[in-house]
Protein backbone atom coordinates (compact mmCIF):
# COMPACT_ATOMS: atom_id res chain seq x y z
CA UNK A 1 0.00 0.00 0.00
CA UNK A 2 1.01 3.57 -0.81
CA UNK A 3 0.05 6.68 0.43
CA UNK A 4 0.37 10.62 -1.03
CA UNK A 5 -1.21 13.83 -0.55
CA UNK A 6 -2.85 16.15 -3.16
CA UNK A 7 -1.91 19.15 -1.58
CA UNK A 8 1.59 20.83 -1.67
CA UNK A 9 3.78 22.50 -4.50
CA UNK A 10 6.22 19.47 -4.91
CA UNK A 11 6.40 16.97 -7.87
CA UNK A 12 4.37 19.35 -10.66
CA UNK A 13 4.13 17.40 -14.11
CA UNK A 14 5.71 19.68 -17.30
CA UNK A 15 2.16 20.05 -19.64
CA UNK A 16 2.02 20.63 -23.02
CA UNK A 17 0.62 24.11 -22.68
CA UNK A 18 -1.69 24.09 -26.25
CA UNK A 19 -4.33 21.79 -23.90
CA UNK A 20 -5.32 24.76 -22.00
CA UNK A 21 -6.59 28.09 -22.63
CA UNK A 22 -4.61 29.83 -19.77
CA UNK A 23 -1.71 29.05 -16.80
CA UNK A 24 -2.51 25.17 -15.50
CA UNK A 25 -0.35 22.81 -13.97
CA UNK A 26 -0.34 19.74 -12.48
CA UNK A 27 0.76 17.32 -9.81
CA UNK A 28 0.68 13.45 -10.86
CA UNK A 29 -0.93 11.44 -8.10
CA UNK A 30 -0.63 7.71 -9.75
CA UNK A 31 3.02 7.26 -9.74
CA UNK A 32 3.67 8.37 -5.92
CA UNK A 33 0.38 5.50 -5.20
CA UNK A 34 2.03 2.85 -8.05
CA UNK A 35 -1.46 2.93 -9.51
CA UNK A 36 -1.73 0.75 -12.64
CA UNK A 37 -5.56 0.85 -13.00
CA UNK A 38 -6.01 4.83 -13.73
CA UNK A 39 -3.90 7.80 -13.97
CA UNK A 40 -4.51 9.84 -11.01
CA UNK A 41 -3.68 13.48 -11.70
CA UNK A 42 -4.54 17.16 -9.20
CA UNK A 43 -4.60 19.69 -12.17
CA UNK A 44 -5.03 23.32 -11.28
CA UNK A 45 -6.27 25.91 -13.34
CA UNK A 46 -5.68 29.19 -13.04
CA UNK A 47 -8.22 32.10 -13.24
CA UNK A 48 -10.28 31.97 -16.52
CA UNK A 49 -7.97 28.66 -17.78
CA UNK A 50 -9.39 25.72 -19.08
CA UNK A 51 -8.87 22.77 -21.26
CA UNK A 52 -9.18 22.99 -24.98
CA UNK A 53 -12.01 20.15 -26.28
CA UNK A 54 -11.02 16.95 -25.74
CA UNK A 55 -11.88 12.92 -25.73
CA UNK A 56 -10.69 9.93 -23.82
CA UNK A 57 -10.63 6.64 -24.90
CA UNK A 58 -11.17 5.63 -21.39
CA UNK A 59 -13.96 6.80 -18.54
CA UNK A 60 -12.85 9.37 -16.76
CA UNK A 61 -13.77 10.72 -12.95
CA UNK A 62 -13.79 14.82 -11.89
CA UNK A 63 -13.54 15.34 -8.20
CA UNK A 64 -13.38 19.36 -7.18
CA UNK A 65 -11.09 20.03 -4.94
CA UNK A 66 -10.91 24.00 -4.67
CA UNK A 67 -12.89 27.19 -5.66
CA UNK A 68 -15.63 27.19 -9.28
CA UNK A 69 -15.38 25.34 -12.64
CA UNK A 70 -17.23 24.29 -15.30
CA UNK A 71 -17.31 20.94 -17.33
CA UNK A 72 -18.64 21.56 -20.54
CA UNK A 73 -20.04 18.60 -23.07
CA UNK A 74 -20.34 18.64 -26.89
CA UNK A 75 -22.20 16.74 -29.53
CA UNK A 76 -20.19 16.18 -32.55
CA UNK A 77 -21.27 16.92 -36.13
CA UNK A 78 -19.97 15.93 -39.62
CA UNK A 79 -17.83 12.32 -40.95
CA UNK A 80 -14.38 14.61 -40.73
CA UNK A 81 -12.31 13.34 -38.18
CA UNK A 82 -10.36 17.12 -38.05
CA UNK A 83 -12.66 19.16 -39.13
CA UNK A 84 -16.50 19.11 -38.00
CA UNK A 85 -18.98 20.87 -36.73
CA UNK A 86 -20.06 21.02 -32.54
CA UNK A 87 -22.59 22.04 -30.16
CA UNK A 88 -22.36 22.10 -26.38
CA UNK A 89 -25.13 19.60 -25.18
CA UNK A 90 -24.47 20.42 -21.27
CA UNK A 91 -22.66 22.74 -19.23
CA UNK A 92 -22.42 21.65 -15.52
CA UNK A 93 -21.33 24.03 -12.23
CA UNK A 94 -18.67 22.10 -10.21
CA UNK A 95 -18.25 23.41 -6.61
CA UNK A 96 -15.70 22.44 -4.47
CA UNK A 97 -16.39 18.58 -3.48
CA UNK A 98 -18.28 17.91 -6.15
CA UNK A 99 -18.21 14.50 -8.61
CA UNK A 100 -18.43 13.91 -11.94
CA UNK A 101 -18.11 11.23 -14.43
CA UNK A 102 -17.31 11.68 -18.14
CA UNK A 103 -17.88 8.25 -20.61
CA UNK A 104 -15.26 7.18 -22.80
CA UNK A 105 -15.17 8.91 -26.30
CA UNK A 106 -17.53 11.88 -24.73
CA UNK A 107 -16.29 15.56 -26.22
CA UNK A 108 -15.45 17.91 -23.07
CA UNK A 109 -13.56 20.56 -21.47
CA UNK A 110 -13.18 21.84 -17.94
CA UNK A 111 -11.42 24.61 -15.87
CA UNK A 112 -12.05 27.49 -13.99
CA UNK A 113 -15.48 29.14 -14.83
CA UNK A 114 -14.35 33.13 -13.89
CA UNK A 115 -11.61 35.16 -14.53
CA UNK A 116 -11.55 36.03 -10.86
CA UNK A 117 -11.38 32.23 -9.30
CA UNK A 118 -8.82 29.19 -9.68
CA UNK A 119 -10.16 25.86 -9.43
CA UNK A 120 -8.69 22.76 -9.08
CA UNK A 121 -9.71 18.90 -9.21
CA UNK A 122 -8.47 15.63 -9.11
CA UNK A 123 -9.16 13.74 -12.67
CA UNK A 124 -9.37 10.08 -12.21
CA UNK A 125 -8.22 8.67 -15.82
CA UNK A 126 -9.67 4.97 -15.73
CA UNK A 127 -7.46 2.27 -18.37
CA UNK A 128 -9.56 0.91 -21.04
CA UNK A 129 -8.61 -2.06 -20.58
CA UNK A 130 -5.25 -4.43 -18.69
CA UNK A 131 -1.80 -2.87 -20.27
CA UNK A 132 -3.52 -0.25 -22.41
CA UNK A 133 -2.52 3.11 -22.77
CA UNK A 134 -5.03 5.96 -21.44
CA UNK A 135 -4.97 8.01 -24.44
CA UNK A 136 -6.52 11.71 -25.29
CA UNK A 137 -7.30 13.67 -28.51
CA UNK A 138 -6.99 17.07 -28.04
CA UNK A 139 -8.68 19.69 -30.04
CA UNK A 140 -8.58 23.51 -31.22
CA UNK A 141 -11.92 24.44 -31.45
CA UNK A 142 -13.76 28.14 -31.12
CA UNK A 143 -15.77 26.34 -28.16
CA UNK A 144 -19.21 27.46 -29.97
CA UNK A 145 -19.74 25.39 -33.21
CA UNK A 146 -16.46 23.83 -34.92
CA UNK A 147 -13.67 21.34 -34.42
CA UNK A 148 -10.81 23.17 -36.67
CA UNK A 149 -8.05 20.66 -36.29
CA UNK A 150 -6.53 18.03 -33.88
CA UNK A 151 -4.04 19.73 -31.96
Amino acid sequence: MKKSNIFGSGDKRKINQDWFTGKTWMKVLSEKIKSEDQDIYHVHFEKGSRTKIHAHNGNQVLIATKGKGSLEIFRRYGSSKTNFKIKRTEKITLNEGDIAHIPAKVLHTHGSIDKKITFSHVAINIIPRKNALYNTTWYESDFKSEISKII
